[in-house]
């Protein structure tokens, strides 16, 4: 199993991004995705999550401005972030509770991370 993040790059203050994130291999089924972020010399926070159903959860930081999504079908996840701050610079990861193979069975995987620089 695989989580494969992409969309980073360099953005002006007050445009938008949108980062993706595809898992694959042998999955049977996947539970809470998120994106986590983790800025230089600060441990890593929670950025939002969504579950299998559609419930979304957002740090204080970003809510308003970045939006969470899932495709269940394709295994693929997304993060809309609009509006966005020189304080949203960081390496984004995605994360991901996966039963490969076999029901209930639930591991927690991580992407590779992928960089958002935000200037002012």
């Amino acid at each position: 199993v695989q989580l494969q993040a992409s969309g980073g790059g360099l953005v002006q203050a007050g445009g938008s991004l949108r980062l993706s994130c595809v898992a694959s291999g042998n999955i049977f089924s996947i539970k809470t995705m998120g994106w986590y972020r983790q800025a230089p010399g600060k441990q890593r926070e929670l950025v939002a999550t969504v579950t299998g159903d559609g419930s979304t959860n957002y740090a204080a930081s970003v809510k308003g401005r970045f939006i969470i999504s899932r495709d269940n079908a394709k295994n693929t996840m997304w993060l809309r972030m609009n509006s966005l701050k020189p304080e949203d610079t960081a390496v984004y990861y995605c994360n991901a509770e996966i039963s490969p193979y076999v029901p209930n069975m639930y591991v927690d995987y991580w992407g590779q991370g992928t960089q958002v620089t935000v200037s002012s």
